[in-house]
């Protein structure tokens, strides 16, 4: 059952280093891994996956890069691939894996320096932000902040 690889329309946002924005496109996209995530919530599917982990997946339309990222457990290609971090963490949970330790396999950090990093407020915005530009403070921040002011003051 398995699917074609569908190309997908380049964003503005895809330059955000590290980060693969969760949009509509991407979750028609990763449709499948969801689903095969989400199945994972019933004791009954955990058995029959971890008994055959290649033979359960055909039960789900997922391309095979698709598949080959869930054997692989290779978390950022699953997003990549449409996959929501929410839903992916459901297959670390079988594994065994607090989302602890996804993060920090995602982010190539062990986990007590993830947990550091974000007891520190988070990774900085320094050399994370959109390379185009197009995310910074600026005249479109100013002008949208006024436009809301005016659409409280009609409703008001």
């Amino acid at each position: 059952m398995a699917r074609k690889d569908i190309a997908r329309k380049a964003q503005d946002y895809d330059d955000i280093p590290g980060t693969f924005v969760f949009d509509a496109e991407r979750s028609r996209q990763g449709f499948g891994i969801n689903m095969f995530c989400m199945s994972l919530m019933k004791d009954e599917n955990r058995k029959a996956f971890k008994a055959n982990e290649p033979e359960y997946l055909k039960t789900f339309k997922l391309t095979p890069a698709q598949t080959e990222a869930i054997l692989k457990r290779d978390y950022n290609r699953m997003l990549e691939l449409g996959g929501n971090i929410y839903f992916t963490a459901k297959l670390g949970a079988t594994d065994g894996h607090s989302f602890r330790h996804l993060a920090a396999v995602m982010t190539g950090a062990t986990q007590d320096d993830y947990a550091a990093m974000m007891l520190a407020g988070g990774r900085s915005v320094e050399g994370n932000r959109s390379k185009s530009g197009k995310d910074k403070p600026g005249k479109g921040a100013k002008s949208r902040s006024k436009t809301r002011s005016k659409s409280r003051s009609k409703r008001g």
